[in-house]
């Protein structure tokens, strides 16, 4: 038994050895940036990390946070997304007309990004579009030697096959500028900086800091960034323009970087802002944004950890204003598994680069979360001081209503997974690959998973609750959208 298990180590090492060689053979891998140049008026440039403010802002804020997971992911929170649209607010909207932010990582960003494009209607074709298609057309996906040596030397499949394809079916060539218009729902597409080991948010403050254009970017790069499994695929490349930018750094930087106290979180991406800006990196090298944060949360706790203020990334009116805010995070990872977690001998080969990779990508998630739950539980109490030491002058000034309450502000913070659903279909979901092609049968199960997710989720019906008398209710008619019937959204 030990002979069978050294001959099988000695297979392998002479396949890597040969792979080794063959990869000095084998074509390089071709990922030239295509980022450019940053020309624009600095005065035409949002320098903070929050989005715009929506000017027909109401006193509910609504935020969806899609986890990596390929397409399983995609699929889940596709279902999650359907079931607030059929949460009726009036007879001619839905719960998901009134979603304001929306950050994706990996499969998440996929949705993420196309929901943030086509707001509501999204739901009408994404399914049939991607969910049903095979995203993986035109990619190395085999267990090849040629494809080991290109692993070997970069990454099996370069920047140009996965995007394309985004382009070609889903995104039709749009840029960050149809996403930079400041109405709801604003969106985040988070990839991972492989160098500053810290996410990469694709926004204006990023590509600032790095002197270059984000909204000629395509969204289809932004995307196959965020799900760039290393080895499977090569880092995308943003080029840095260091030298005479027209746009400084926000001030928050300098103030996270000089202080001893600040979270590792901002400190560690306020540090990459300086090397970009600096020019100490000349190329940003980004892969799978679930390395860092498969959440995609960092981007909502920078922001809030980078304000100077009680009520920030908020403006004070709305702040003021605000009554209700709801944060759900939509997790379709990897529970654990493995046989080998049954024998002494294991994990090897695949099973190893699998247990690595799920362990990274999971303690990251949960450090993520854990840092967002406690910056949003700081930032109610530190809101809610601000708001009651407003004197009556500066609260008539801000907009605050007839009848208004300093405390009368709750969040409703929660996380839809699998393991919510109960042990045995739980299991069935988890026993879903996360890849970019699924079987029909698959989708379905994932999209009812999604919808059964969100109906069941305490906080989801505390936040509807909270609501009354205005409360968010479904009434007796079909969605335009998903046909279904809108009784069946009822959560209570």
């Amino acid at each position: 038994m030990v002979w069978g298990r050294v001959q099988r180590s000695i297979r392998a090492g002479r396949i890597i050895a040969c792979a080794a060689l063959l990869a000095g053979c084998t074509q390089a891998i071709h990922n030239e940036p295509i980022n450019q140049p940053l020309t624009a008026n600095p005065r035409q440039i949002e320098t903070g990390l929050a989005p715009d403010v929506d000017t027909n802002y109401e006193d509910t804020v609504v935020a969806l946070s899609f986890s990596g997971g390929g397409m399983r992911a995609a699929a889940f929170s596709y279902g999650v997304l359907s079931g607030f649209d059929e949460t009726r607010v009036t007879p001619s909207a839905s719960l998901a007309d009134r979603i304001d932010f929306v950050t994706g990582v990996s499969g998440g960003s996929v949705l993420a990004a196309y929901y943030g494009l086509k707001k509501r209607q999204a739901l009408v074709d994404f399914k049939q579009r991607f969910l049903l298609r095979n995203a993986e057309e035109g990619l190395q996906t085999d267990l090849s030697l040629a494809n080991i040596a290109r692993g070997l030397q970069g990454g099996v499949n370069d920047a140009t096959g996965f995007p394309r394809w985004l382009d070609a079916n889903l995104f039709d060539h749009a840029t960050f500028k149809e996403l930079l218009t400041g109405q709801r729902p604003r969106v985040w597409i988070n990839a991972a900086d492989i160098y500053n080991r810290t996410a990469f948010i694709f926004g204006r403050v990023t590509f600032s800091a790095l002197c270059s254009d984000l909204t000629n970017y395509p969204i289809s790069l932004a995307v196959a960034a965020s799900a760039a499994v290393p080895v499977v695929f090569a880092p995308v490349v943003i080029q840095n323009y260091p030298g005479g930018c027209p746009i400084a750094l926000p001030s928050w930087v300098q103030r996270v970087r000089s202080d001893p106290n600040a979270s590792p979180l901002i400190k560690a991406y306020a540090d990459a802002l300086e090397r970009y800006r600096s020019g100490d990196i000349k190329y940003v090298k980004l892969l799978d944004g679930g390395l860092v944060d498969n959440y995609g949360l960092a981007g909502f706790t920078i922001a809030r950890l980078a304000s100077n203020t009680p009520y920030g990334p908020l403006a004070p009116q709305e702040a003021v204003k605000l009554r209700r805010m709801l944060f759900l995070v939509v997790d379709a990872g990897r529970a654990p598994a493995g046989a080998w977690a049954q024998t002494v001998a294991g994990p090897a080969g695949v099973d190893l680069i699998t247990a690595a990779s799920d362990t990274a990508t999971g303690s990251g998630a949960i450090g993520a979360y854990s840092a967002f739950a406690d910056t949003m539980d700081d930032w109610l109490d530190t809101l809610i001081r601000w708001r009651c030491k407003l004197s009556e002058p500066e609260r008539r000034k801000l907009g605050a209503p007839p009848g208004w309450n300093c405390r009368d502000v709750k969040f409703f913070i929660g996380r839809l997974a699998f393991e919510q659903l109960g042990p045995d279909r739980a299991a069935a979901l988890n026993a879903v690959e996360t890849r970019f092609r699924l079987p029909p049968d698959q989708v379905e199960m994932l999209i009812t998973a999604g919808r059964d997710a969100l109906k069941t989720s305490p906080v989801f019906r505390s936040f509807l609750n909270s609501t009354s008398p205005a409360r968010p209710r479904p009434v007796p008619v079909a969605s335009p959208l998903t046909g279904r019937h809108e009784a069946d959204a009822d959560p209570r």
